[in-house]
């Protein structure tokens, strides 16, 4: 089986750099019953720590977020790809965007066991669509 790579969605919000902060979000759409396909947090400045949510039902992700309070940026774009992990499977999706003189912003990827792999990637909003046409999607 070849790799999935399909187009998503994501949303950011900004929170206080603490323990129990991702926590507190994620319990808040637990409760919700809202699933994620992707979920990420780093420190982006003096006591804060940015938030990305790739929601699998954007809508839903939307009415609860905003049930619990979240304050979210505006929809964002970026690509989910999974697929059979083999030596320089990553590498073979980075040529694609390469080939086609797309920068990526940044990237994540990671074994998901099972032989699995997964990866999120973004790239600038001025390219989005011609890495879509790099990328099969």
């Amino acid at each position: 089986m070849g790799d999935h790579i399909r187009r998503a969605d994501y949303f950011t919000t900004t929170v206080t750099d603490k323990p129990g902060e991702g926590l507190r979000l994620l319990s808040r759409l637990k409760e919700a019953g809202v699933s994620l396909l992707a979920f990420t947090a780093f420190p982006v400045q003096d006591g804060q720590a940015q938030v990305d949510f790739v929601p699998s039902d954007t809508e839903q992700f939307l009415k609860a977020a905003a049930g619990a309070g979240i304050t979210l940026s505006e929809k964002k774009r970026g690509f989910l790809i999974d697929g059979a992990d083999r030596p320089g499977a990553v590498a073979e999706v980075v040529k694609r965007l390469a080939d086609a003189k797309i920068n990526i912003t940044a990237m994540d990827a990671l074994c998901a066991g099972g032989g699995r792999y997964g990866a999120i990637l973004w790239v600038k909003p001025a390219v989005y669509e011609a890495a879509a046409k790099a990328l099969g999607v």
